[in-house]
C-alpha cells in the first residue's frame, strides 16, 4: 500500500468519528430532545447511513486497488471516487433540509446525485481495474 493510501485511510478513520457524533445528533432526533420533521428525520437517517458506508467502502477500495491495473486520471478516480462521494451525498442529505419545517428538499439535494455519478463511475473504474489486474496475474 502507497503511503498516499495509507494517509488517506487514517484520515477517513478519523471521519469516522464525526459518522459517530451524528449518531448521537440522531438519537437526540428519534426522541424528540432536537425537533425535526418527518422529512428531515428520514434524510438525516440516510444522510448518516450514506456517510458510515460510503466511509467503509473507501477504506476497503483503498485497500485493494493495489491489484488493479489502472493508472492515471482511472487510478485516481478509483481511489478517490469513493471518498469523494462520502462527502457529497450525505452532505445532499443534510443541507437539502435544513430550517424550520420543509416540506421538500432544496436544490442542495443535488449533491446527493452528483456523489451518486461520482460513486458509480468510481465503483465502475475500481471494479474493472480490478479484473483486469486478475486476468494479468493469471
Amino acid at each position: 500500500m502507497s503511503a498516499p493510501d495509507t494517509i488517506l485511510i487514517g484520515a477517513l478513520l478519523l471521519a469516522l468519528v464525526t459518522v459517530e457524533s451524528g449518531g448521537w445528533f440522531l438519537t437526540r432526533v428519534v426522541r424528540g430532545k432536537t425537533s425535526a420533521n418527518e422529512l428531515q428525520t428520514g434524510f438525516f437517517r440516510a444522510g448518516h447511513a450514506h456517510a458510515g458506508v460510503l466511509l467503509i467502502l473507501s477504506i476497503v477500495m483503498l485497500a485493494v486497488l493495489h491489484a488493479a491495473a489502472l493508472d492515471g486520471f482511472w487510478l485516481w478516480l478509483a481511489r478517490v471516487g469513493v471518498p469523494i462521494a462520502a462527502i457529497l451525498m450525505p452532505a445532499g442529505f443534510f443541507l437539502s433540509v435544513l430550517g424550520r419545517d420543509p416540506k421538500r428538499p432544496n436544490a442542495l439535494i443535488a449533491l446527493v446525485w452528483i456523489g451518486a455519478g461520482v460513486l458509480t463511475a468510481a465503483l465502475i473504474t475500481g471494479g474493472v481495474g480490478l479484473i483486469m489486474g486478475g486476468v494479468e496475474a493469471l
